[in-house]
């Protein structure tokens, strides 16, 4: 299998499988800026692979005409890292929800992050376990009544971005289902960054846990509840971005304009990351959107290879049988 040519449409990356879920949902938003997006990296299509677990996000390597796996239960990027050690050309994607990367398959997700291996992780977070008919989730903010919170969740919830920010990712952005070119854009940059990149997307489920997202990015608000963490650029909200923050030592505030502190996600101690993306969603400070951290280090996979190459030029090629003998042995009679 071989492309001829890489001026892909949207439609290349459409399979063949009727698209199964809820009217309504926000994954159809995402499988349609994803395609759109894979559709202009300018990588062949043979060479992508996404890898899912369990949930309803999980069946998205169904509606994608490349390669794929769907895996089990929270080990999506388990497979995908020995997809990429295996074939370090492939152009590795998981696609995973909030209950299947953060509780069952949360060790798995922080591990390949500070591995670093050069894979991509979106994470569509709508805050309730869709599949399994609405129970509370790692991300469900408390007090809600669910099938197993029948008097409200207890627990108190993850926050994505942080987890990832704290595990060590290179790369961490976040995005909306339903505002497609900031999606692209989002999944554009995650592509071109080497190394572990991790995007949360803030995703609707319309059955269990409908408007969850609704105070940060229905229409008539999200000019004024959204703030674009763009890299070399002003902190600017509004309509006609006639708002900034400033970040100060010991606060964020909302301020003119040109008072606006300028973003920078390329180095340093991550602190203004961490404090954004942990203030309160309902206060005065916009919810942050955009890329929180972006900085490159030693990718995984290469290292690997190189080891391998070095090893194999010291101690040359060897055999299984010299791999079975070596080292201490002894005969049982």
């Amino acid at each position: 299998m071989s492309s001829t040519t890489l001026d892909y449409k949207k439609k290349d990356f459409v399979s063949d499988q009727e698209v199964r879920w809820c009217p309504g949902c926000g994954d159809y938003a995402i499988l349609n800026g994803v395609q759109q997006a894979f559709a202009g990296l300018g990588v062949a299509k043979e060479k992508f692979v996404v890898v899912s677990g369990i949930g309803c996000s999980s069946r998205f390597p169904y509606y994608m005409n490349t390669y794929g796996f769907h895996t089990i239960h929270g080990r999506a990027p388990a497979v995908a890292s020995g997809v990429k050690i295996a074939n370090p050309e492939l152009d590795v994607w998981v696609i995973t929800g909030d209950g299947d990367a953060l509780s069952i398959g949360g060790n798995h997700l922080i591990h390949a992050m500070r591995r670093n291996l050069d894979i991509k992780v979106l994470l569509f977070n709508n805050r309730i376990y869709g599949l399994t008919k609405g129970q509370y989730s790692p991300t469900t903010v408390p007090g809600m009544k669910t099938p197993s919170t029948p008097y409200g969740s207890l627990d108190a919830p993850f926050n994505p971005i942080a987890v990832a920010l704290g595990a060590g990712a290179g790369f961490v952005a976040r995005t909306v289902d339903t505002q497609i070119p900031h999606l692209r854009g989002i999944v554009e940059a995650a592509h071109k960054h080497k190394g572990f990149a991790f995007v949360e997307i803030l995703q609707n489920c319309v059955i269990f846990n409908d408007g969850a997202f609704d105070h940060v990015a229905a229409k008539d608000v999200r000019d004024d509840r959204q703030v674009d963490l763009r890299p070399g650029q002003p902190l600017l909200y509004g309509k006609d971005l006639e708002k900034g923050l400033r970040i100060t030592p010991d606060d964020i505030e909302v301020c003119a304009p040109e008072e606006a502190t300028l973003w920078h996600s390329d180095g340093g101690t991550g602190a203004s990351a961490f404090r954004l993306c942990q203030r309160p969603e309902l206060g005065e400070i916009p919810v942050p959107i955009g890329i929180f951290r972006q900085v490159e280090r030693p990718v995984l996979e290469e290292q690997i290879h190189a080891q391998i190459t070095a090893a194999t030029r010291d101690l040359g090629e060897g055999t299984l049988e010299s791999l079975l003998g070596a080292g201490e042995t002894w005969s049982v009679e």
